[in-house]
């Protein structure tokens, strides 16, 4: 008979150390009695990221006691090969801008749908059949494998490619900046607010140093611009400033 995943409530999450990829953990821990994360070493400028992955789960451990208990094994895997055929400002040491094309230059091509092949192959061998990914087509900047069209597609592939029933998990899909705040604070409160803005990495250029208001960064790059508007607009929405995150800087 064909493999299928054995349980039905286990998910792999993949986990970059980024705000959108915590706040996706955090609901995957909300929602499955076992989950494990993957995360990717393709020689990204910003790979400091891979530094925050452990303290963002420790931190979410001890925030819930069942989430502690669902926290499986983390997974890093290398994709060299991926950096080494990919001239983008996320790889290479050039300048953020707009290309020809349209997009941005840092764009990486065809990084989501290896990241997600390689997401269903560690599910296939542990048995995972949830796999959650943080992609979004609202606050994004314009990458074509962040669609809603480009997921459910590679679903099916996937599905078809491994004889197998995953279900590809996409729970920022339709929401900004701020609601990814929101949907943070209504999963885990203040405490998993704060831990995912002093904690998590969103910076393209890999800048920790000051942290401001909304996290550490260097403050221009479109990721940073991205995640302080959002955190303003989260702010404002909520009527308050809040209290122990930082300085502006």
């Amino acid at each position: 008979m064909p493999f299928q995943p054995s349980s039905t409530d286990g998910a792999l999450v993949v986990f970059s150390g980024g705000q959108d990829s915590a706040t996706c953990l955090a609901w995957a821990l909300d929602r499955f009695s076992r989950v494990e994360t993957l995360g990717f070493d393709y020689g990204q400028r910003h790979a400091v990221e891979l530094a925050c992955r452990d303290t963002l789960r420790d931190g979410m451990a001890a925030l819930q006691g069942d989430w502690k208990e669902r926290l499986g094994p983390d997974h890093t895997l290398e994709l060299d090969a991926l950096g080494k055929v990919s001239d983008t400002a996320l790889t290479r040491d050039t300048e953020i801008q707009m290309t020809e094309s349209g997009l941005p230059s840092t764009f990486v091509p065809g990084r989501n749908l290896i990241f997600l092949s390689f997401a269903a192959a560690l599910a296939y061998r542990r048995g995972l059949r949830h796999i959650v990914t943080g992609v979004c087509e609202t606050d994004y900047s314009g990458y074509p494998d962040c669609r809603d069209d480009t997921i459910k597609a590679l679903q099916v592939a996937l599905n078809l490619g491994m004889d197998s029933r995953f279900v590809l998990h996409t729970p920022l899909m339709w929401i900004d900046k701020a609601q990814t705040w929101q949907l943070a604070e209504s999963l885990g409160g203040e405490p998993l607010v704060t831990l995912i803005n002093h904690e998590s990495h969103s910076c393209y250029l890999g800048t920790r140093g000051t942290l401001h208001a909304w996290g550490h960064g260097c403050g221009v790059c479109p990721a940073c611009e991205l995640r302080k508007s959002g955190w303003t607009a989260y702010e404002a929405l909520r009527g308050t400033t809040h209290s122990g995150n930082g300085s502006h800087g």
